[in-house]
């Protein structure tokens, strides 16, 4: 494989990635669904044969039927029941101000004293702000660890919330004796540790309904936020699983409409961890012996509202209601099930949630999304960010500027030795032309040719293409690092008031109509992004073609900086700070080493070229 195709394979991979991960959610935002929609049941996988026993033992679960039970024999789905006057608690700790309700028994909402909603742009703050801390759980009625089903396990959804010390208990017992007791206890480190006792307290069984403990709902992080990072995550012990809006929207190639998926459900009894998270915050649940099933449905949700009280414009906001699905069981008199929990409610934190995936034992950082190969380089840059800025005190900015100029020295070598390599290449073209026109009746001997003509002059004909690919695993780290990490969320380089967000310097009035670059506002003029264009422009004309490259080819290649300039003109302005700075030591080393390097001598004239006669 040449250099061309290389390049074209790198430059195809990372344009599919960015088209659905960018531009797809910005054609075809989310949409909700209708009030009174039907919710057919049933995606992913047959439920679990029964829930896993704790201290006191399970109660023997209702026998699943012995064939494979299709769509139509799923659980149906659970209504929220909460009918009666509201009676919240609230408890705070250093980290977070916890809001319970009566109305479900649960956490009704967990506000993040030390992050806001939105970030301010500039000097222009957000008018549409609902609340100035962050939220987790907010705008939806079911509160965390509610439990749904039938009347069997509801009643009227009305419990009755005490304070005992610093933690809450929510109790309700229902007409058929059935005996309802939740506990609630904040900890450090955005945790919360708490348990659900089903009691029967009658004196004749009782028949319980399958049930959903609800985890909680992914929502966007205030009205600048697309929503197109909310979703569900879970573990099995081994890997995780993830979908977002975009799933339950069922696109073809991801812009063509299909049948929406109404829910998914996964799992057998293995559920470690399941996370209902937007782009920086995250609501995990995990159970103290792996649940049955998780299940993960959309829900619309209120649109935002400015200061004087109007409702924002846009397409209205989705969710993602995630709850933990529990089998039907039979309580004898006097018998009890109880399940405990740990939740985590707080920021992607990679630091804290490391310590949290030690201490249980269960890779919940996770979370992150720095799982697979490119982790490892996420989890590396964000780490030496980290450490920079907290040693030497420098903002983030710097901080990635420092990084990068500490990686393209890591690869000066390399990229030198490519440079030479192709002004090698350039200088016996002549020669290598003159073997394809020899041979170009036989394609397969004309490449054995070319290859021991370039093995006896040793150049290779991937020596340029070699830098580009080892450095792609660390932009794609890079791209995870960036698109998940807190603390870039806010942190200010320059004239960029948000590196986790384009640096939008102003927004053109009236220019609405270019493609998923355009906002409801207008265009918004970033400055990073055509930077980052420029330089790559630039980098391309100092750097030499690959020799027998054809002509439309080579102007073709001319313009990928175009390309990467519309994909990341409204990613974060992060990324394309790096790029930029990428872009312009490669520009500096590139000169360099034309400036220090000899003239490349001409090659000898190849025994394919005929002598030209003396002259008498």
């Amino acid at each position: 494989m040449d250099r061309t195709s290389i390049i074209a394979v790198i430059v195809c991979i990372v344009a599919i990635g960015l088209w659905t991960m960018v531009i797809v959610p910005r054609l075809y935002p989310p949409q909700p669904l209708p009030p009174g929609a039907p919710h057919p049941t049933g995606t992913a996988a047959t439920p679990a044969p029964a829930a896993p026993a704790t201290n006191p033992p399970m109660p023997a679960p209702v026998p699943a039927p012995s064939s494979t039970p299709t769509a139509a024999a799923q659980p149906a789905r659970p209504e929220f029941i909460a009918q009666g006057e509201e009676q919240t608690l609230v408890l705070t700790n250093a980290n977070a101000r916890y809001t319970f309700t009566s109305l479900g028994g649960g956490l009704k909402r967990i506000e993040l004293l030390h992050y806001p909603e939105t970030v301010s742009r500039g000097r222009r703050k957000s008018t549409a702000m609902t609340n100035d801390l962050a939220e987790l759980n907010a705008l939806v009625p079911v509160p965390v660890l509610a439990v749904l089903g039938d009347a069997s396990v509801q009643g009227d959804g009305v419990f009755t919330l005490t304070r005992t010390g610093e933690a809450v208990r929510a109790e309700k017992t229902l007409p058929n004796g059935l005996r309802i007791i939740k506990e609630f206890q904040p900890t450090t480190n955005y945790l919360v540790a708490a348990s659900v006792r089903l009691e029967n307290a009658g004196q004749a069984p009782l028949s319980l309904s399958p049930q959903e403990w609800i985890v909680g709902t992914a929502t966007p992080m205030g009205p600048d936020d697309d929503g197109t990072a909310i979703g569900l995550m879970w573990y099995d012990g081994r890997s995780k699983d993830e979908i977002g809006p975009m799933w339950f929207e069922n696109r073809t190639l991801g812009c063509f409409p299909g049948v929406p998926r109404p829910e998914y459900r996964a799992g057998l009894s293995n559920v470690v961890w399941v996370s209902a998270h937007n782009q920086f915050f995250a609501l995990v649940a995990m159970p103290q012996a792996p649940a049955p099933q998780v299940v993960a449905r959309p829900v619309p949700l209120p649109r935002a509202e400015t200061q004087t009280g109007v409702a924002t414009a846009g397409h209205a906001p989705v969710g993602v209601q995630v709850a933990l699905a529990y089998p039907a069981l039979q309580l004898a008199p006097g018998q009890a099930l109880e399940q405990r929990f740990h939740f985590f409610a707080g920021p992607k934190e990679y630091r804290t949630l490391a310590r949290l995936a030690n201490r249980f034992k269960n890779d919940v950082d996770l979370v992150m999304g720095f799982g697979g190969f490119f982790g490892f380089f996420s989890k590396a840059l964000l780490l030496s960010m980290n450490w920079l800025h907290e040693a030497f005190k420098m903002g983030y900015g710097w901080a990635i500027i420092v990084i990068t100029i500490l990686i393209k020295l890591l690869f000066w070598p390399l990229t030198a030795a490519s440079t030479r390599s192709m002004k090698r290449l350039q200088a016996l073209q002549p020669q290598m032309k003159a073997i394809q026109e020899k041979y170009k009746d036989d394609p397969a001997k004309m490449n054995k040719k070319l290859m021991e003509f370039m093995k006896e002059h040793r150049v290779s004909p991937l020596g340029g293409c070699l830098p580009m690919l080892l450095q792609m695993p660390v932009f794609i780290g890079f791209f995870y690092m960036i698109r998940s990490a807190i603390e870039l969320r806010g942190a200010r380089f320059l004239w960029v008031a948000d590196l986790s967000k384009p640096d939008t310097l102003f927004v053109i009035p009236g220019l609405t109509f270019i493609p998923f670059l355009s906002t409801s506002e207008g265009f918004p003029f970033n400055l990073l992004p055509l930077l980052m264009g420029a330089t790559m422009l630039w980098q391309s004309h100092l750097t030499p073609p690959s020799p027998g490259m054809d002509p439309i080819q080579q102007k073709m290649l001319r313009f990928m900086p175009l390309i990467f300039l519309l994909f990341l003109y409204n990613f974060s302005s992060g990324l394309t700070l790096y790029w930029t700075v990428q872009n312009l030591l490669t520009i500096l080393q590139t000169k360099l080493t034309k400036a220090t390097e000899p003239v490349a001598a001409t090659a000898p004239a190849s025994p394919l070229t005929p002598q030209p006669k003396k002259k008498k």
